[in-house]
């Protein structure tokens, strides 16, 4: 059997290892820092804990696969999944607040009536069935499937145009859609917010971006007991298992070429290690000089993420996450309240986690932004100023140095002539593919599993691997 280098051990690499181990390989992870899971991070203080990436699973049976495939223990016998419900409850600038249900078209269509007004319900319930439109002619080429060699056809946008008398007037982006279709600055900054926190921004995202909150309102969204890192334990616990090698603080600093294809690695100090295939979970381009096509996805936003240590129990009509709208000069935040043991001291304390989407600026102050964070999660959380024990603030940096770049990507989107779709998982080199976030499918917890599962069939399987099923 073959033997197999993997470059980092993120989500998506390690989802590609273990299937690669069950294959019969001979794996080996090379990983620069001192843990694995890559932006599924943990911050840890005084008996609290946070997590520093994702902090809710969309997608799960990507992961229910994935454990399905490498093992007998199930997923739901390694983590604990619960459904958060409400999904998510929405402070809109004007003070208007609405609890959106999760997985329930009905129960959000009723809740947007009643929050803000008859017929807005039902403008979001036509919104949906244009986005499931989009997402039923791109679900397959853009999750499922090896990106086609000429992606071509994916750059066309896959959202339908809205029909107007006999005319149809084109929408580009996904703010027209919001403007267009939703007709109520708050539907339409709910909009927004799903494309925020995939890294997009709706002025120059497409209107493609429409499947966004599709996919989340449709399939759900779950916390997983201990947070997310749980989850990237559960994994790590699996390519062990697989008998998957992992040598940390180790970076690799070239992918070594013979005969025209990859044949191994040479880590830094200069020693190198032969490989019949390499996997890189490595962010693209950077390592993979002249090896990777001229298109990639390039967003230009990161994540500021701050973590409050407060003092009191959360009271009991909170939610686990809450998305408080930009108003006042103070940011669009989404505020997450897991109420799980694990996080706290104990049930006099309570860990709350702060996020944002930036653009990454060298020139920006990140502390006075973590101010207005803090001060737009007020809104959220009663008493948060009084109850505030101490704070720690996460800035692009810090990504940059956990993940290899301060960019976080998103997930791949057809339209806008092709700009967002990554990487192909399959490189120019023969012998050298791409797992996770920074390629096909892209980013995000799902995403990156998919890549994984993506890699893994392509060196089983070979020309004959047309996709998962």
């Amino acid at each position: 059997m073959a033997r197999i280098v993997v470059i980092g051990a993120g989500l998506g690499a390690m989802a590609a290892a273990a299937r690669l181990a069950v294959a019969g390989h001979t794996v080996t992870v090379y990983e620069k820092t001192s843990t694995y899971g890559g932006a599924v991070g943990r911050f840890e203080r005084d008996g609290f804990a946070f997590d520093t990436g994702p902090g809710l699973l969309h997608l799960p049976a990507v992961y229910r696969d994935l454990f399905v495939k490498t093992g007998k223990e199930p997923l739901e016998e390694c983590v604990s999944l619960t459904q958060v419900d409400p999904a998510a409850r929405h402070v809109f600038a004007d003070g208007t607040r609405v609890d959106l249900p999760n997985a329930s078209r009905a129960g959000t269509v009723a809740a947007l009536d009643a929050a803000l007004g008859a017929g807005a319900g039902e403008r979001w319930g036509d919104f949906l069935t244009r986005a499931r439109e989009a997402w039923d002619r791109t679900r397959r080429p853009l999750l499922e499937e090896p990106q086609p060699a000429d992606p071509a056809p994916l750059s066309r946008e896959p959202y339908p145009a809205l029909k107007a008398g006999l005319l149809r007037r084109p929408t580009t982006t996904l703010a027209q859609v919001g403007a267009r279709e939703l007709r109520d600055p708050r539907l339409a900054a709910l909009l927004d917010a799903y494309a925020w926190s995939y890294g997009f921004d709706p002025a120059t995202a497409p209107a493609s971006a429409a499947v966004l909150p599709y996919m989340e309102q449709t399939f759900g969204s779950w916390y997983v007991g201990g947070g997310l890192r749980a989850l990237a334990d559960a994994v790590y616990e699996r390519c062990r298992k697989r008998r998957v090698e992992f040598v940390f603080d180790t970076p690799v600093e070239d992918v070594l070429e013979k005969d025209g294809r990859a044949a191994g690695v040479r880590l830094a100090g200069g020693e190198t290690v032969e490989a019949d295939h390499v996997v890189s979970g490595a962010p693209v381009p950077a390592l993979h000089h002249g090896r990777v096509p001229p298109r990639h996805q390039v967003n230009g936003t990161s994540r500021v993420t701050v973590c409050l240590a407060l003092r009191g129990p959360r009271e009991a009509d909170a939610v686990h996450r809450t998305v408080v709208h930009a108003e006042g000069g103070r940011p669009t935040v989404t505020v997450l309240r897991p109420d799980d043991p694990a996080l706290r001291p104990d049930g006099a304390y309570e860990s709350v986690t702060v996020t944002a989407t930036v653009r990454t600026s060298p020139e920006q102050e990140w502390e006075p932004f973590a101010d207005r964070m803090v001060e737009a999660a007020g809104r959220a959380v009663p008493g948060l100023a009084e109850r505030l024990l101490w704070r720690h603030v996460r800035t692009p940096e810090a990504v940059r140095r956990d993940t290899g770049a301060a960019e976080v990507p998103g997930p791949a989107l057809a339209g806008a002539g092709g700009r967002l779709l990554p990487a192909a998982n399959r490189s120019p080199l023969p012998g050298l593919y791409f797992a996770g976030g920074w390629s096909h499918p892209g980013g995000g917890l799902a995403h990156a599993g998919m890549s994984g599962a993506l890699v893994a069939g392509l060196i089983v399987e070979g020309a004959d691997f047309r996709g998962s099923r």
